[in-house]
């Protein structure tokens, strides 16, 4: 099991770690001179691609170990360490698996690796035509309940929340989330609606406005308890609903470009798709293109969201609660938006 001795040490590394990986492992950085390139999509985006290699879901959790406490006894990994590989894979390691502020383990199945190969088939069973509502109950049920599992693993984990908070919070967003996906689809199967509208549209809009929304409820106790804000130093200044609301908003406008466009290019494809002399041959073929599409399209799409915005956001101290204003002279403070 992962040693939990200097959990706060191992925290405050995790944290400057996040900055330094969104930098490709340059050398000679330090903190404040590793704020300004976290503007860059694009170097964002890269990293997120090797964040999100497959093998982070199946590494033991030995080999997590042996990072974590590489990372430990390099407290300078931000220089030129970093020339080192292995305390590259090390920083790639432990960000893909390790929660940045609990220095928990993340369980496998909600690492952001597993965002993909769990939820595509989920959004591809979620957007087939409805036959009758009992089938379309276990997609649902099975998205939204993965989407909220997921979404409180890795929100923010600064604040004090209890186990039974989380649990409470979480079964509420689940059948909230359920029957608002459900209804739309209730009237569609009531009404014998058939309109391209009906059929394809309105599925496709809900389905991005609740993935939104399912990040909003499930993470709600951020903006009511506001989450940690740091100094470029890393040294925690205090507590802001504030930075707390930001982080959830940036997080679930992502969720939002996720899910919408890796349902809504698949919808497109397969409309003209259906007009083509192929599928009047081979009507069978129209699941395993959509199949394919909506998987080709979250994987490009998983590390664009989640590039969207910087993972260690910035706010200005200015917008924050006075109390935080009057206890640091920093005109820019930090915190963790989750993923």
């Amino acid at each position: 099991m992962l040693q939990e001795e200097g959990p706060i040490r191992f925290s405050k590394i995790m944290s400057t770690a996040l900055i330094t990986m969104y930098l490709g492992f340059s050398a000679a950085i330090n903190l404040s001179g590793a704020l300004a390139p976290l503007k860059s999509f694009i170097q964002r985006f890269l990293q997120w691609t090797e964040l999100l290699d497959p093998t982070n879901l199946v590494v033991s959790i030995e080999k997590i170990e042996k990072s974590r406490q590489l990372l430990l006894t390099h407290e300078d990994a931000s220089g030129s360490d970093l020339e080192d590989k292995r305390v590259q894979e090390a920083w790639k390691r432990s960000l893909s698996t390790v929660h940045p502020d609990s220095s928990k383990l993340i369980p496998g199945p909600f690492r952001p690796a597993a965002l993909l190969p769990f939820t595509a088939p989920m959004v591809f069973l979620s957007m087939l035509p409805v036959k009758s509502l009992k089938s379309m109950i276990l997609p649902q049920v099975s998205f939204y309940t993965y989407s909220t599992v997921f979404n409180i693993v890795n929100g923010n984990a600064s604040y004090d929340r209890r186990p039974h908070e989380s649990i409470l919070v979480g079964a509420g967003v689940i059948a909230s989330s359920t029957f608002f996906g459900l209804f739309p689809r209730l009237f569609q199967v009531r009404f014998s609606l058939n309109s391209i509208l009906s059929r394809n549209v309105i599925p496709v809009v809900i389905l991005a406005q609740l993935s939104g929304m399912n990040v909003v409820a499930s993470r709600s106790l951020e903006p009511l308890r506001g989450i940690e804000v740091m100094d470029k130093e890393g040294s925690v200044i205090g507590y802001s609903r504030k930075a707390g609301t930001k982080a959830v908003k940036d997080t679930a406008t992502s969720r939002v470009v996720l899910f919408g466009t890796s349902a809504f290019i698949p919808e497109v494809f397969s409309y003209f798709f259906k007009r083509t002399q192929f599928f009047l041959q081979c009507p069978w073929s129209l699941w395993t293109l959509k199949l394919s599409c909506t998987i080709l399209v979250m994987g490009l799409m998983v590390p664009v969201s989640f590039s969207v915005f910087p993972q260690i956001g910035r706010i200005q101290c200015s917008e924050l609660e006075k109390e935080i204003q009057s206890a640091t002279e920093e005109t820019e403070l930090f915190y963790n938006r989750g993923v």
